[in-house]
């Protein structure tokens, strides 16, 4: 399973319409870096207001695999399209029924769909890289560690449901933090 989902590479890039204001996007909206300050971007009906999330341009069916190399604490996820964008906690990665996601730190992973928190084995060595690998039709979503030095995919976390809609890869970059969305070769 190590090399098999990198065949289902997938590019891609972040909404800027989406934005938190306080995500600075740059690389080709590739990266996103947490900022201290709100950032002039123009409003729009689909910005997150009150979390620091961005979801990616690209609407995800089929086999689709991606990986995210971060810095501090972040939240790699797939959402539906619908989620809340200004509503309180509910807009929060995971926290509803529109989002799964893991959270990732230096200190291990945590995963969370519909408020229900999922601790994950953290691997001895905690990367600050991870792979995701979704299944659509099978309604598998596969989280990753990538060993920082045979770059083997450990297995973190699985979710198996039906999914209804095409999924949005979304991102929360937390203070002092930054995420690389990485070119796979």
């Amino acid at each position: 399973m190590n090399t098999i989902p990198k065949k289902y590479a997938c590019k891609l890039t972040l909404d800027q319409n989406t934005a938190h204001r306080r995500l600075q996007l740059s690389d080709s909206n590739t990266r996103a870096v947490h900022q201290d300050d709100d950032l002039p971007y123009p409003d729009h009906p689909d910005r997150f207001c009150h979390w620091e999330q961005v979801l990616s341009v690209e609407r995800l069916t089929g086999r689709c695999y991606w990986e995210v190399e971060w810095t501090g604490r972040v939240e790699v996820a797939v959402c539906y399209a619908g989620i809340r964008r200004r509503d309180g906690s509910d807009c929060l990665f995971g926290l509803n029924d529109q989002s799964w996601r893991l959270y990732g730190s230096r200190d291990g992973y945590n995963a969370c769909h519909n408020n229900h928190i999922t601790p994950v084995q953290t691997p001895l060595t905690c990367s600050g890289r991870v792979a995701v690998y979704l299944d659509w039709e099978a309604g598998k979503l596969t989280f990753y560690s990538i060993s920082p030095r045979t770059h083997a995919l450990i297995p973190l976390h699985t979710y198996s449901t039906t999914f209804t809609q095409p999924l949005l890869a979304g991102f929360r970059v937390y203070e002092y933090s930054a995420l690389q969305i990485c070119e796979i070769m």
